[in-house]
């Protein structure tokens, strides 16, 4: 997960807040909280910093993570890099850009007729809502913008937090597929559990920290596409010599 970009940072005053949720399922138990952890260092003793996510800006974040969605990072490289030639980073220029223009763009994303609905949608909803500051949609209570994001067409828990941990600094843990393939190969959730479910493991059992979260996410991928792959090569990964956590009865 290289990138020839820096992590963004938003400004100095932005709000960090602890995040609140609702708990849905059994409190992590001390095995998996340590399980979880010993992961995290793990892999990053491994791997090293990530530097994830590469852009150069919050909105450019944004855009990102609706682009991401059922492909590869590199495809959504190439329609990144085509809105940047033609000025399309920017909310304003984007908010602008016809539908139709903006679809022929980013087509290397796939799905790009839908992906550009999706970006016209996401920069309607901060022009509307936050009077197109990026600033005030993320100081706003998290809770309450999680829930006004979700409720976006096409925009899923993933890519909303994406949106919240990457672009706004917000303390938040994404989940993917790379997650529950790995963690559920070392027994640390139920390979059925619901996406809020294993968000509810990983929240309980780290420090509340953005940082530690960006990080730990980017390195879940990073694992996932080297070593735990859906055929996994065991021998040379890094958790290799983990032994399996028997989960608790719920």
């Amino acid at each position: 997960m290289a990138s020839r970009k820096h992590a963004i940072k938003p400004p100095a005053s932005h709000h960090r807040e602890k995040w609140a949720y609702q708990k849905v399922y059994r409190p992590v138990s001390s095995i998996e909280a340590s399980g979880i952890l010993e992961i995290y260092h793990r892999l990053y003793a491994h791997f090293g910093p990530q530097a994830w996510w590469p852009a150069e800006t919050r909105f450019e974040v944004i855009i990102g993570a609706i682009l991401t969605q059922n492909t590869a990072w590199t495809n959504v490289e190439k329609a990144i890099s085509n809105l940047r030639e033609s000025d399309l980073l920017l909310l304003e220029a984007l908010h602008n850009c016809p539908e139709k223009d903006l679809a022929s763009m980013i087509r290397s994303s796939g799905y790009f007729n839908q992906k550009a609905r999706r970006l016209k949608r996401m920069t309607i909803f901060i022009f509307q809502n936050y009077e197109g500051s990026l600033d005030r949609m993320f100081v706003e209570n998290s809770t309450v913008l999680r829930k006004a994001l979700l409720s976006v067409n096409g925009l899923g828990p993933e890519t909303v937090d994406s949106i919240l941990l990457y672009a706004g600094e917000i303390p938040i843990f994404v989940i993917d597929a790379y997650t529950r393939r790995i963690f559920s190969r070392h027994h640390l959730i139920e390979e059925k559990a619901s996406y809020k479910q294993i968000q509810d493991r990983f929240m309980e059992a780290l420090p509340g920290r953005v940082a530690m979260f960006n990080e730990y996410h980017a390195l879940i991928v990073k694992t996932a596409k080297i070593y735990c792959k859906k055929q996994p090569d065991c021998a040379k990964c890094p958790l290799r010599s983990l032994a399996g956590f028997k989960l608790p009865a719920v």
